[in-house]
């Protein structure tokens, strides 16, 4: 089964949308990974034509290629031979040899954007997101079995997960801190990032080579937030409260990205940032997730078109790709109205509504979610590799 529509072009247009974010300072990753993508050429054409720089990966993407699709048998074949790997080590040995495939066809692009771009991610598993020690000992591992500098690998931004961010960071191992939400744990990563550089640092470590972004997921706010709203709707009779919930159906994630990235101007600035980037030191890029659209009564790609700024990432699945290609305007969005944006959450908290409730139940849903895809992605290797010896 082809991934849909990820080469389609629209040959009439002069300039590719996605291929001119670069021009405001913006990578866009690939937020998909799948066997053909990398053996058939597709991969390769991305970069070329579309500027793609980037790609990350999770459970559930590798659970829907390992599950829909035939493109796994014959490695499933050959690690139903191996009674010494549990469901996890078949997974990973899968996940190693496609993470490897997509490292190596971006390794131009790491080279030649001087290590800021060109990487891969690979997520520790999501189950250990409340364990410290074992993140980090799963991630060393990773890091280790894939060999490859322009890998990410991924650690949730969870209470204990941040400290696991800053020690690894140290080590020299980039990494790619997913399932953020709010303004202040984005504040307490980038302490991490900075703090691990301090410390890579003082052990002689090059900096040079040293990369990592935020995972700042978005329509998941607006998804959350919009059906707050409605079930507010429902019951309010006063008009003015009425008016207001409605003027911020559709307005909080984007806000709260904004938001996000004046922070991440503030802190990557400033004596304690300077002393590292005279080292060669490079930021903490803030990576727009989760941008696809979710609502049909919202443009379609309304979480690429206003969130364009410099020293930015946004990862988007296939259809989101296609769709800017195709349709996608651009405008250096993301420092548009920052008053606006204020006020959005300013409103939200005069609607009765706590931005820090909903990002903490997305925090906990998103790493359930997780570990759900995970326990069903084990299961789908397990079922297949069953298959693959009957």
């Amino acid at each position: 089964m082809q991934p849909t529509g990820v080469l389609e072009k629209n040959s009439t247009k002069a300039a590719n949308p996605l291929q001119e974010l670069l021009k405001y300072g913006q990578s866009m990753w690939l937020d998909y990974i799948r066997r053909d993508l990398i053996t058939s050429g597709k991969l390769k054409q991305m970069i070329a034509d579309d500027g793609l720089r980037g790609m990350t990966s999770n459970p559930s993407i590798f659970e829907k290629a390992i599950a829909e699709s035939s493109l796994y048998d014959d490695m499933l074949k050959e690690l139903s031979k191996r009674n010494d790997l549990d469901a996890k080590g078949k997974f990973e040995q899968i996940a190693i040899r496609d993470i490897q495939g997509a490292t190596d066809l971006l390794r131009p692009v790491y080279e030649e954007s001087k290590f800021r771009d060109g990487y891969v991610s690979l997520e520790v598993s999501p189950v250990l997101a409340h364990k410290t020690q074992e993140t980090m000992e799963e991630a060393r591992r990773l890091w280790k079995s894939v060999n490859r500098e322009n890998l990410m690998i991924k650690v949730p931004g969870t209470a204990e997960g941040i400290p696991a961010i800053r020690q690894l960071i140290s080590e020299g191992i980039n990494i790619n801190v997913t399932l953020l939400f709010a303004q202040e744990v984005y504040e307490q990563v980038a302490e991490a990032y900075i703090a691990g550089l301090e410390d890579l640092a003082k052990n002689g470590g090059n900096l040079k080579k040293m990369a990592g972004v935020a995972s700042f997921f978005i329509s998941r706010i607006d998804t959350l937030v919009d059906a707050m709203i409605s079930d507010r709707l429902k019951t309010t009779s006063d008009g003015q409260q009425e008016q207001l919930l409605k003027s911020l159906m559709g307005k909080v994630a984007i806000a709260n990205g904004k938001l996000t990235y004046q922070r991440y101007q503030k802190i990557f600035s400033g004596p304690r940032w300077q002393a590292l980037a005279g080292k060669g030191a490079q930021t903490q890029r803030v990576l727009w997730a989760s941008t696809s659209t979710k609502n049909p009564n919202y443009r379609d790609v309304i979480y690429v078109e206003e969130l364009i700024g410099p020293d930015t990432v946004n990862t988007m699945p296939p259809a989101t790709i296609d769709a800017f290609r195709d349709h996608g305007r651009l405008r250096q969005s993301l420092t548009e109205d920052v008053a606006g944006a204020e006020k959005v959450m300013s409103d939200l908290k005069k609607a009765g509504i706590s931005i820090k409730e909903v990002t903490d139940k997305l925090t906990a849903e998103g790493v359930k979610l997780f570990a759900d895809a995970f326990k069903k992605l084990l299961d789908a290797v397990e079922k297949n590799t069953g298959k693959a010896n009957a």
